[in-house]
This record gives structure tokens, sequence and C-alpha cells, in this order.
């Protein structure tokens, strides 16, 4: 099937079936939205919506990526959920396609496609967020099984996940980045704690998971032992591959700071409007970036990760500032000002961004290690 053929006619099936979908929450779903979320995979997966460029022996249809990226692309524009969780259809799925065994294979994917199963993610740690190759998280082999013990955070859904996708030291005399494996973690274990996190936004979409004598198979490896590290980072670059509906949803928000600044009168205006104006410059040439990454996850989503993170956080300001103090004890735009910088932190802080823009994209030497 060609590409504008499927988008073609996952645009016809989703006019007919869009209100049977939950919110849009985009890549991570809420907790309470969960059982919403499920009903909507496994709707999905019956139709031969998921895991378009999946084998067919593991549930999916056989294409490509871009038919995927057009399926994902469609859904932006109706403003529904292309998939019940980036980090099970898209981490865990993408790491056990092509780092995992065949019984990993056969006992994962297709549930995953069906939404009968829902992954977390357990890389970062108190201490190593974006320095992730400094994680503490132990995992000890112990005959035909690992014990691992330590401490994760910032992990989305972990309390209502049945599967997570785990990080942890191996080889703790290796350099930092060659004594990591990767795991596939069932959170029904005996000795995982998950303990939500409360954001100053009020929400607690984040979980902190501890991590006490945990007993996972050695058949849960994936990838080589002490090699997780190689998985976890082409996991990564999946992650910052979607970018069509990212530039969709940009030319939604532009058009309404469109219109926000045409609706700036006065003299006192001038100024405000000419700061709009400088902000929807900047969406347009995001929007022109993402039109040239493609389908295909590569560093260069880096680029346009830096470039919406810190322009919805500079609107966030804006609107503030237009709303006036008043706006900041309740509404829209103190939820704003509380939840925009989360934006350079998750996915890959802003620092690490322009790291990686330099290092990789412009060639640049690399960043030294720290002193000691």
């Amino acid at each position: 099937m060609e590409v504008d053929g499927l988008r073609l006619e996952a645009r016809a099936w989703l006019a007919a079936h869009a209100n049977e979908a939950p919110r849009d929450y985009g890549a991570i779903c809420p907790p309470e939205l969960v059982d919403a979320a499920r009903a909507w995979q496994r709707r999905l997966a019956e139709a031969g919506w998921a895991g378009l460029h999946w084998p067919v022996e593991d549930g999916g249809r056989g294409l490509t990526i871009e038919h995927t990226a057009a399926w994902i692309e469609e859904c932006a524009t109706v403003g529904v959920p292309a998939v019940l969780n980036m980090v099970g259809l898209v981490l865990a799925g993408g790491s056990i396609l092509r780092f995992g065994t065949t019984e990993q294979r056969q006992r994962h994917l297709r549930p995953t496609l069906w939404g009968e199963q829902v992954w977390c993610q357990l890389f970062s740690e108190p201490g190593a967020g974006s320095d992730l190759a400094s994680l503490s998280t132990r995992a000890q082999q112990d005959g035909d099984r690992f014990i691992v013990n330590g401490q994760k955070v910032w992990c989305s859904g972990g309390r209502v996940s049945d599967w997570g996708i785990l990080m942890a030291r191996t080889d703790p005399d290796a350099p930092c980045h060659q004594g990591i494996s990767f795991f596939l973690l069932d959170m029904r274990t005996a000795g995982i704690e998950v303990r939500p996190l409360r954001q100053m936004t009020g929400d607690a979409e984040f979980d902190e998971v501890f991590l006490t004598d945990v007993a996972v198979p050695t058949t849960n490896l994936v990838g080589p032992l002490h090699g997780g590290w190689g998985v976890g980072m082409a996991v990564l670059t999946n992650e910052r591959g979607h970018i069509g509906a990212s530039v969709i949803s940009l030319e939604r928000r532009l058009a309404g700071m469109a219109g926000e600044a045409a609706a700036i009168d006065g003299a006192g205006g001038a100024v405000e409007r000419d700061r709009m104006t400088a902000l929807l410059a900047r969406g347009r040439a995001a929007i022109a970036l993402g039109r040239r990454q493609g389908p295909e996850a590569s560093v260069a989503g880096s680029l346009m990760k830096l470039a919406i993170t810190d322009l919805f956080y500079d609107v966030a300001m804006q609107r503030a500032d237009l709303a006036g103090a008043q706006s900041l004890l309740d509404g829209p735009e103190v939820e704003g000002v509380l939840s925009a910088p989360a934006g350079r932190i998750a996915g890959g802080t802003s620092q690490i961004q322009r790291t990686i823009i330099g290092e990789r994209l412009l060639g640049l030497p690399r960043e030294p290690p720290p002193a000691g």
C-alpha cells in the first residue's frame, strides 16, 4: 500500500471513530486515562492501525516507518492519541523488535499492540538524569536471575504499568558506559515500591520507584550483558523521532497565537505585538525544521526538541505578561507558567540537546569530563 493511500484510509477511519478515543494526551498517558487508553489501543489493533511498520509475525502490518508517520500525523490532525503510550509502543516495543530474543518478542509484542501490557521507563535516577551513564542502580547476577537494588525517578505512569524497561549497572568496575545492561521488568515483582511525585502544578503525573532485592530472570535481559547503553541510546533516539505530530500540534498553537497577537491593540501594545511576532517567526522556523526531519529518527531531532521546548516556555511567559498579575492566581496562564519549565527537562534537558547538536551535528570537540 502506498503511503498516500494509507493516509486517506486513516482519515476516513478516524472520521468515523475519533469519538471513541480519549482526549489527545500526547506521548504519555495520564494515570487516570489508562483504562480508556487501553480500550482505544484495542480498538486500533482490531482495525489494523497498531504497529503498522512492525513485522506481520509480531502482530503488525509489515509496512514502513513512513506509513506509521502518516498515521501519527492524521491522528494529530484529528486530535486523538495515535498509541496508548510512547514508552510501550515506541521505546519498549522498539527495543524488543531490534534487540529482543524470539521468546521476548512472542511474550510482549502482541500484548503491547493490543493494550494488554502498559509500559513505563526506568532510566533516570536522583543522581543520574541528564548524565544517565552515572546511574547507580545495581543488578548483580545470581545464577539464572539478577538481583536489582536502587531507585528510579520521573517514571511516567509507573503506578499503572504492567512492565518497565530498566537500565541498571551490571559491572561496577567497567567504564560507566560499558557496565550497564537493559532489562524488561515485571512491575508486579516483589520488592518494587512506587510512590507518586507531586509536581508544582498540583498534579502527580510521575512516580519514583524503589527497587529492593528485586529478582529479574536472566531471560529478561535485552541485548548483550553490559551492552545496555547501546540499547538505551537506540531507544532514546526513537523517542525524539516522532516529529510530524509535533509539527501539527505546533501549527495549531501558532494559529491561536496569531489570533492573540491580532487582538492586541493600543499604542502600548506595539511592544507586545512585536514580541508575539518574534515568537510566531520562531514557530514557523521550527515547523520548517520539523518537515525537513522526515519520519526517521536521528540526532537532528535534538534541534526540533530544543526549538519547541524553548519556544513553548517563552510563549507561556508572554501569555502571563499579557494577562497580568491577577491571572496568575488561577487559570490557564498560571498552569502554563508552572508546567512550561518541565519541557526543558523531560526527554533530555536543553543543555544535553545543545551538547548533542554541538558534538554530533556541528562536529565540535567533545565536552571535557569533570575534573577528578
